[in-house]
């Protein structure tokens, strides 16, 4: 089970953490901090898997990561799960990450964190690996695109029916309308 998934930058800033275990958020603070100096000593020629420290279970926990650009994707497993699937799983991530955002950089992360979780949540959701497929995973944002853009559309309905009364300029009509002489009208109306 995935305990939690990690993204810093080259100087252990967070720019995504999701933790899928109870931990306060002090010990969370920890926890990355601790991931970060644990993967950043690394070689980049060196395995990709390690024990996960002492503050997310030692032994029974691997932290599973890869390092593009500037970037670390750091993903906390117990040890039901496969090495290597995780790593591909993080390869997964980030080609979507990727396709979503022509060429993802940290600042993808920043502004759109939205998004991003959507996409992680596409993947994994409790601690569960739910889609591998990037095709599935694509159609699913899609989709949610086109719900954003209507819901932009519905939300703005207000917004564009008062720019169009404005438009109209009322009061000018108002007085633009040409009333019958009123003592004639009702003389008129005598019988």
């Amino acid at each position: 089970m995935i305990k939690a998934i990690l993204v810093f930058n080259n100087h252990g800033k967070p720019r995504l953490s999701k933790f899928y275990q109870y931990f306060p958020e002090d010990m969370q603070q920890q926890i990355i901090k601790e991931t970060f100096q644990l993967v950043s000593k690394r070689d980049d020629n060196v395995c990709n898997f390690l024990e996960g420290g002492s503050l997310i279970g030692g032994s029974d926990y691997k932290l599973i990561y890869r390092h593009y650009a500037t970037l670390y994707f750091v993903f906390c497993v117990d040890s039901s799960e496969s090495e290597l699937g995780i790593l591909d799983l993080i390869q997964v991530f980030v080609e979507t990450l990727d396709k979503c955002f022509e060429n993802v950089c940290e600042l993808d992360l920043i502004f759109h964190v939205d998004k991003v979780h959507y996409i992680l949540n596409e993947l994994v959701m409790g601690g569960m690996v739910l889609e591998t497929n990037m095709t599935e995973i694509l159609t699913r944002i899609e989709e949610q695109n086109k719900l954003e853009k209507q819901e932009v559309g519905i939300i703005a309905a207000p917004a564009r029916a008062v720019s169009a009364v404005k438009n109209m300029n009322i009061p000018q009509q108002i007085k633009d309308i040409k009333l019958p002489d009123l003592p004639q009208a009702i003389k008129d109306l005598k019988f």
